[in-house]
């Protein structure tokens, strides 16, 4: 079969969705399929100030074997709504002159968010008779409801009722939790055996345990010292303020550090805070690209995943687990739900409650005097985990088993 890919996001943009959907494209070429990818030009958490070509229309290229097009987008700096949905429609315009560009596929893939990308993927699918599969990674409008970014009535009414009109018209519907592929079912817009689950997963060569990097570790001037790393997204939803919260009780523990890698839109107001509490165990460092981080993971003694307190939230399954996982690293999660029962399934970390940072503080204290034999075997745990179940190429068997069975 030939599929296109149709996002706003794609390496070397940085981001969960990116990766996922290119090791997505991969494994669909290797049962033979044909890919194409339809994108933005990088704009999005500092991609853009690494090369992006600002008023570029259209370019074609190739991203790691994979034929990609790339359309204009408006970007925008973060933290103001409306200028994010103009960088949004900006893209819905460009990219049907991408798709126009690109060959005849049989299913067009929309990545959502954001959801009004498939308005472009309904009307091309339309004109040229094309399936599409909605593929979500996190429930909008929901999502922004609950952060507080969207409080307009119109237009909470209006993108729910497009939400729901994408996931009638869709062939397929592909989640990224098991929560999600559930509140979709019960949206009762779609069939349930037209819901796929295809989770976030890990490229277990990249991610893996090895040597710390002296060098890394001298730069930053954490020799002897435990590293807790939180490596990603700087956004709303993570309620980083937990970190902050820990390291202020950990400030007599010399020993002890914290390590934020990574952009998004409140990494400028945490760094301030952490100024303004006199938080010298605190660290942060830019975004990285994808195949440094395992540097960052190796000199780590456990990931910190925080994750706000909020019923949306029991659903979501943080990407950032799983190389902390394949790197044979301990997770600390603060949050409940579906990410916590996983952890303590594969028995790789420790769960706290969220927003609380007495109890994360709690955590970290405990990772960083245990045993080392202890530590290892939490580690060794987790990566038996995740090569167990969330390898790129199981993950990807699954879902196009799914695909077959009810096509």
């Amino acid at each position: 079969m030939r599929f296109l890919f149709l996002t706003q996001y794609y390496p070397p943009e940085p981001g969960a969705a990116s990766l996922r959907l290119q090791a997505m494209a991969h494994q669909l070429q290797r049962h033979g399929h044909e890919v194409e990818v339809v994108t933005a030009f990088p704009h999005h958490l500092g991609a853009k100030r690494r090369g992006g070509r600002r008023w570029q229309w259209l370019l074609t290229e190739e991203v790691s074997g994979i034929p990609v097009v790339r359309t204009w987008i408006w970007a925008v700096s973060p933290g103001r709504f409306w200028f994010r949905l103009l960088n949004y429609f900006s893209f819905v315009f460009t990219s049907f002159f991408g798709l126009l560009k690109s060959r005849r596929p049989d299913y067009v893939i929309i990545e959502s968010p954001p959801l009004f990308l498939g308005i472009t993927a309904y009307v091309y699918g339309w004109l040229k008779r094309v399936p599409y599969i909605l593929s979500v990674s996190d429930l909008w409008p929901e999502s922004a409801i609950a952060l507080g970014l969207v409080k307009n009535r119109s237009l909470i009414r209006i993108t729910r009722r497009l939400e729901h009109f994408l996931y009638r018209h869709a062939a397929y519907v592909s989640g990224v939790t098991e929560g999600i592929c559930r509140t979709i079912q019960d949206t009762g817009t779609i069939k349930p055996e037209r819901v796929l689950f295809f989770p976030n997963g890990v490229d277990v060569d990249l991610f893996r345990p090895q040597d710390a990097s002296k060098d890394l570790i001298q730069r930053l001037g954490v020799e002897n010292k435990s590293v807790f790393l939180y490596p990603g997204t700087m956004g709303y939803a993570q309620g980083l303020e937990i970190i902050l919260d820990a390291a202020e009780i950990l400030a007599d523990s010399p020993d002890i550090v914290f390590l934020l890698v990574g952009e998004g839109p409140v990494k400028a107001g945490l760094q301030l805070e952490a100024q303004a509490r006199g938080l010298t165990n605190l660290l942060f460092e830019p975004l990285q690209p994808v195949e440094r981080m395992s540097d960052y993971f190796a000199m780590a003694r456990g990931v910190v995943v925080p994750l706000r307190r909020h019923k949306l939230f029991t659903g979501a399954r943080p990407s950032k687990v799983f190389p902390a996982w394949a790197a044979g690293v301990p997770v600390i999660f603060a949050g409940e739900g579906e990410m916590a029962n996983l952890i303590e399934e594969a028995g790789g970390g420790l769960v706290v409650p969220p927003e609380e940072g007495a109890g994360l503080a709690m955590a970290v204290e405990f990772l960083s005097r245990i045993k080392e034999f202890e530590w290892q075997a939490m580690g060794q745990a987790g990566r038996n985990y995740v090569l167990d179940h969330y390898t790129w190429d199981r993950i990807a068997d699954q879902w196009l088993g799914g695909l077959h069975r009810n096509g």
